[in-house]
């Protein structure tokens, strides 16, 4: 029923931003025609700071009054290319340190144990642009190459097979969320908060789902020339 549940949401997601989109390319077309600008191109190096916990699918309510968030970095480039004056396309490769804790006594394991994963995730998001807000959401996915288990204060490495307590190492998900910015001179100074929710099942032998908050700060100059901006000047609509 949760899977029917958050496949519902998944498409309705699509569907909503689908539509968002066709209406923000047929209203930036008539802009490009006219001469108007496409938004800014930026290039940011950004290291950022994310709380994330783990979801255990069925037995997630059980144990919900005894999980702590985890506190981690994200660290990397973004990359925003844009296409009309209202969308841009972001890219981003970064890595990052997340995980969840359960503390003692809980129904699952009945012990204190802290998940600690080291991956590289590469999300893909629409953004839309209303002035100085803008909102966006896309498909992310990421590689575990390393982590750790702490039960009791005793750290173990996560080991990636096919044996009891293992993690996969491929992760898929969304994220979504909006931000703020505004220029200062010739810069642009934007904060980004996004919610990521996995989609994928990391774990072997039970249900484990990574959930995390990014928040970032981003201050960079725009590109003088913006490569896809120019292509779509070119297209006849």
């Amino acid at each position: 029923m949760k899977i029917k549940k958050q496949s519902g949401f998944i498409l309705a997601m699509i569907l909503l931003y689908g539509n968002s989109f066709g209406q923000t390319k047929e209203s930036g077309s008539e802009k490009i025609r006219d001469g108007g600008k496409s938004a800014e191109t930026y290039f940011d190096l950004m290291i950022n700071v994310v709380s994330t916990n783990l979801n255990y699918g069925s037995s997630n309510t059980a144990i919900s009054d005894y999980k702590e968030s985890v506190k981690g970095i994200n660290a990397g480039v973004s990359f925003q290319a844009g296409i009309t004056s209202k969308f841009s396309l972001v890219t981003e490769l970064y890595y990052i340190r997340r995980g969840g804790e359960i503390s003692a006594q809980n129904p699952l394991t009945f012990q204190q144990s802290i998940i600690k994963l080291n991956a590289f995730e590469l999300p893909v998001l629409a953004r839309f642009h209303f002035g100085k807000f803008y909102m966006n959401a896309g498909p992310s996915i990421s590689y575990n190459f390393s982590g750790t288990r702490t039960i009791e204060g005793v750290s173990k490495t996560i080991s990636f097979n096919s044996s009891a307590g293992a993690i996969y190492r491929m992760d898929a998900g969304i994220q979504m969320g909006g931000g703020f910015m505004f220029k200062i001179k010739q810069k642009r100074l934007a904060l980004d908060i996004r919610y990521c929710y996995g989609l994928t099942n990391i774990s072997y032998d039970k249900e484990m789902f990574n959930r995390g908050l990014i928040i970032s700060v981003h201050f960079s100059k725009p590109w003088k020339t913006n490569p896809l901006g120019k292509k779509i000047e070119t297209f006849n609509f």
